[in-house]
């Protein structure tokens, strides 16, 4: 009986990994908004990451999160620093790219839970109601990820937390006082 089980079990791993194989190797997120503001006012808070606490959607899951800023706080070669509980995770975020009220462009290297990189895009367009940010992410999967992927929905989950990311960043866009 102990063998048969331990048949079935060994069968079904077999089976999980060999899916798993057939998985895509790279995973992409991507959410837009239209926020009620001008490009630039989007642009400038994106961009700053000493501004980044008051909209990002991981913020609120560990409120005893650690960061701090590395290089300059605005555009490229700014750097942001996090460490927080197993939900929140620890990294940094080096800005890449920033071109005025268009794109800012960040490498994330993940250090926990688990080690990775992704690269995150965020691009604004102008609409007759305000700006459309499209916030992008995309990263290579391992092999561990492709089996994870078989259990959880990577792109829900990280597009949910773009969702929240997007309402709180026309939050603070819209509640600043405009100079």
């Amino acid at each position: 009986m102990i063998k048969k089980i331990a048949l079935g079990l060994a069968a079904a791993i077999v089976i999980v990994l060999v899916v798993a194989s057939f998985q895509s190797d790279r995973m992409q997120v991507t959410r837009s908004a239209v926020i009620p503001a001008p490009p630039a006012a989007v642009f400038g808070v994106v961009n700053d990451f000493s501004r980044w606490l008051a909209w990002s959607p991981w913020a609120d899951v560990d409120p005893a999160m650690k960061s701090r800023l590395e290089g300059p706080t605005k555009g490229v070669g700014a750097q942001f620093h996090w460490e927080g509980n197993a939900a929140c995770g620890a990294g940094v975020s080096h800005l890449t790219e920033s071109r005025e009220n268009e794109l800012v462009a960040m490498r994330i290297d993940m250090t926990r839970p688990m080690e990775g990189s992704t690269e995150v895009r965020f691009t604004f367009a102008p609409e007759a109601n305000g700006t459309r940010v499209t916030w992008s992410m995309e990263a290579t999967k391992p092999f561990l990820g492709k089996v994870m992927s078989l259990f959880m929905d990577c792109e829900k989950q990280c597009g949910d937390d773009f969702d929240k990311g997007l309402a709180n960043l026309a939050k603070v866009v819209t509640e600043t006082p405009k100079s």
